[in-house]
């Protein structure tokens, strides 16, 4: 080593270096409590609290079923279908005229895409470290912004929708059993008795149920000919032994 040189340090990385402690997990046992294995003690505690819950949403499920309706009928076009609650404002999004129409794609996939694409870009946007909402005002404001749409638009979707006849609409009716292709079927098909009456013959909101009407075959042929209440006359347009047919096949219905 000459003078004013220094001294020059050389390390190798295959010599291990002298001190380095184990890896492994931090002695608890001075914390009695706070800390267990994770399995089976934590993993089982999960699943007897998931078990609870679950036996709980079961009991509630056979106590309260869900309010079914009739059997969907696609030939009933007085049905005014309503979605879950949770699906509420998009179903009041469409009824405005922007949203609807010539403009149901501006309702269906622009503003719901543009309105979920602006909460999910939020947290990207906005990256601050602060975790006080007035820190936070670009996802704190199109949290609160998407928020009181949607109660809005949901509170204004339950506020304005007929609740009594959707009940009545909905409500299941006793059917009966008959055959689709019989000639009594067929001339209320050829008639148009079907798009009022329902595909079962069960009714809607335009028209009631021609199951048990309780009427004579000579009271539904006067009916089907001058009418009667929503119905107007003439709608029936075959011949005096169709329209007997039909009348007969009407009166024979009866509920299962």
């Amino acid at each position: 080593m000459h003078r004013g040189k220094g001294m020059k340090f050389v390390g190798d990385s295959r010599i291990p270096a002298t001190g380095r402690k184990p890896n492994i997990p931090k002695d608890y046992s001075e914390y009695p409590g706070k800390t267990e294995a994770f399995w089976p003690n934590f993993l089982l505690k999960e699943w007897m609290v998931g078990a609870v819950f679950l036996v709980g949403y079961l009991c509630l499920t056979v106590a309260h079923p869900s309010p079914l309706e009739r059997i969907a009928d696609p030939t009933d076009t007085a049905y005014i279908p309503l979605p879950d609650w949770y699906f509420l404002f998009l179903y009041q999004l469409l009824k405005y005229t922007y949203a609807s129409g010539p403009y149901n794609i501006i309702g269906a996939l622009v503003i719901p895409g543009l309105a979920f694409g602006a909460l999910l870009l939020a947290p990207f946007i906005d990256r601050g470290p602060e975790r006080r909402p007035a820190k936070r005002p670009f996802a704190v404001g199109f949290m609160l912004l998407a928020l009181s749409g949607i109660v809005y638009l949901t509170w204004q979707s339950a506020a304005h929708h007929d609740w009594e006849a959707s009940k009545k609409q909905g409500a299941i009716i006793e059917g009966a059993e008959f055959d689709k292709e019989s000639e009594g079927y067929q001339l209320l098909d050829a008639n148009g008795c079907i798009s009022c009456h329902g595909a079962e013959l069960t009714g809607g909101a335009a028209a009631p149920s021609l199951v048990d009407t309780g009427l004579t075959p000579e009271e539904i042929a006067n009916i089907a000919v001058k009418g009667r209440g929503g119905m107007p006359a003439g709608m029936f347009k075959g011949s005096d032994e169709e329209l007997e047919k039909l009348a007969e096949f009407v009166s024979s219905l009866t509920a299962k």
